[in-house]
């Protein structure tokens, strides 16, 4: 879970929270021969995917949400409808490289959650927000390794918001800020409070939860909070959405691989290479469960709702860390021996890599 974002020969390395998702290791780009390019890369034209939309969803409404940590957002979803987080893929071209893709992340392996209940080697487990309203004070933001790339302060971060892997934490220190009554989202990673209520942090971005022009300062190859230049928030497990059961999750899932190669694919904007080699995964890749599996009637609400969201809506690279692990917000009321029990029965062999339209590659 090492945070990092490549820039100037940096490599970017990181996973989850607290649950052991990401390694501690920073991965070191791989300076010999690139991999041969990918063939699944085509202009970018538009999406295949449809926008998603049913009773009690308010896409771009987070108005709606409740204030604190972990709040309920009762309903809403960041993003308009059409949003590329929020668009149904069951339907979209398989990748013509999805077996060598899928296999390089590996086969065998079965999902994890990077998210649960209560703590882990005394950190809560998994990614924490906090909901603030339009009033909350600004304060100042200092970036100390990625300022050319960070939108500017201040930000409405609170001197207590949470910080993932907790306050003593020697790892990523995400801080996610939802400012419900502007519709923003401030996303800090590296973060340390200061005495004077300002913050410290390797970068911050800014993300317009109201529109589909999501980071409008953001140019090509920037980076963010997230490895991919991607927001966290939005894809990120709930447990207020997975209790709902199948059909409660209407937006595509978080996660992560410990092989990613220099290239992206849109939404994502940034590459973030660890031990690349030919058929790595490149940030922003889509995965989805295949329509051939079946969601065992066993398995708890949770975990059906979380398999049903990867058959809809799939999975996206967002940073490096852990194999097939999926990213969410912690809460006290996730069961952690199912989500890791039944999460550990699906395999890499059951999903699918999503044609990935306007694929960006490294020269």
């Amino acid at each position: 879970m090492g945070l990092a974002w490549m820039l100037s020969g940096l490599v970017a390395c990181g996973g989850g929270g607290g649950g052991g998702g990401g390694s501690n290791a920073l991965p070191s780009a791989n300076p010999g021969t690139a991999p041969a390019p990918l063939t699944g890369g085509r202009a970018a034209t538009s999406t295949c995917g449809v926008a998603s939309t049913a009773p009690g969803v308010y896409h771009a409404q987070m108005n709606r949400a409740n204030l604190g940590e972990g709040a309920s957002l009762n309903g809403a979803l960041p993003f308009p409808a059409d949003n590329p987080w929020n668009q149904d893929i069951s339907r979209c071209p398989v990748d013509p490289d999805s077996d060598q893709l899928i296999a390089r992340i590996g086969v065998t392996k079965g999902l994890h959650p990077d998210f649960g209940a209560g703590l882990y080697n005394g950190a809560p487990i998994g990614f924490p927000y906090v909901v603030v309203s339009g009033t909350q004070p600004k304060v100042a933001m200092h970036w100390t390794a990625y300022g050319a790339e960070s939108d500017p302060g201040p930000y409405p971060v609170p001197a207590n918001a949470p910080i993932e892997g907790g306050a003593a934490s020697s790892g990523d220190r995400h801080v996610l800020v939802i400012d419900r009554d502007n519709q923003r989202l401030y996303e800090i990673g590296g973060a340390y409070p200061q005495g004077d209520g300002s913050w410290n942090a390797l970068v911050g971005a800014l993300f317009h939860l109201d529109s589909n022009t999501v980071r409008p300062t953001a140019q090509a190859g920037w980076t963010s909070a997230d490895a991919a230049g991607l927001p966290v928030f939005p894809g990120l497990a709930r447990y207020e959405e997975a209790a709902r059961g199948p059909g409660g999750i209407r937006h595509a899932l978080r996660f992560t691989v410990s092989s990613s190669r220099a290239a992206y694919v849109p939404p994502a904007s940034h590459w973030a290479p660890a031990n690349p080699s030919t058929y790595s995964a490149p940030m922003g890749m889509r995965v989805r469960l295949k329509a051939s599996y079946v969601i065992p009637a066993s398995f708890s609400t949770e975990t059906r709702a979380l398999l049903t969201a990867m058959k809809t809506y799939g999975m996206i690279v967002a940073d490096n860390g852990s194999d097939w692990f999926v990213s969410g917000a912690p809460d006290a009321r996730w069961n952690n021996d199912k989500l890791v029990s039944e999460l550990a029965q699906v395999k890499g062999s059951n999903f699918e890599v999503v044609r990935m339209d306007g694929l960006v590659v490294g020269r």
